[in-house]
């Protein structure tokens, strides 16, 4: 696909493929039960309600059977990599549009609003490579070595912390992950690519319910904010 000719709109990427070894799940963390559910389709519905033209999950290799991708025609399956910049690697691959909103399967509490706001976000700003939700830090923040020693307390003003979904020009985003493979071993997000390929990306302040799970207190805690969303 030759740059600029990839027809209007939005292809979703969920990053899929991570072990669930802090969570302690015995398996990957996509599948780990979430309010009754696979964390994994509570982010598959936020996206299908948002309009997406297509989704992309990066499973982890060998599970893709246990996705039901009969009957969705905008679902395509890819196998994940060994890092987090492999599987999203693999998964741009079978991406076509302008487009691409990058989610982690671990913010199950994600919506369609959310992914609205972020989407426009960056279609409002034509010299924008991407655009990330985040909040801001409020804790205080030490900068330590290695034996634990404090060396100094960072000033927090201007520090967010980043979530997903992160949208970004799909070729600003293949650029970035094209540029230098080594530090891609790395990254922690796509955004941190696109900055250090030279593009500018946006933030747009977003709600701190939008949590990654992570540890079996964050799945405790998903699922209460997820029981009082269906009661509300």
């Amino acid at each position: 696909m030759n740059p600029g000719t990839a027809p209007l709109g939005v292809t979703a990427v969920i990053a899929a493929a991570g072990s669930g070894e802090r969570l302690g799940a015995g398996g990957p963390k996509a599948f780990v039960p979430l309010a009754g559910r696979p964390m994994v389709e509570w982010s598959l519905d936020a996206f299908r309600a948002a309009g997406m033209a297509a989704i992309v999950v990066a499973c982890p290799p060998g599970h893709s059977r246990e996705f039901d991708a009969s009957g969705d025609a905008g679902l395509r399956l890819v196998d994940g990599g060994a890092t987090r910049s492999e599987s999203v690697a693999s998964a741009l691959a079978a991406v076509e549009t302008e487009l691409v909103a990058i989610h982690d399967a671990a913010r199950p509490l994600v919506t369609p609003a959310l992914i609205g706001e972020v989407i426009a976000t960056l279609a409002a700003d034509p010299g924008a490579a991407g655009a990330i939700p985040a909040t801001p830090v409020t804790d205080t923040i030490k900068l330590a070595d290695r034996r634990l020693l404090v060396g100094r307390t960072l000033d927090r003003d201007g520090l967010w912390a980043a979530q997903t979904p992160q949208v970004f020009r799909t070729e600003a985003l293949r650029g970035a992950l094209a540029a230098d493979p080594a530090p891609t071993l790395a990254a922690t997000d796509e955004a941190m690519l696109v900055e250090a390929a030279g593009g500018r990306v946006l933030i747009y302040p977003a709600p701190a319910e939008n949590i990654k799970v992570t540890t079996p207190l964050d799945l405790r805690l998903a699922e209460l904010l997820l029981a009082e969303r269906a009661a509300g």
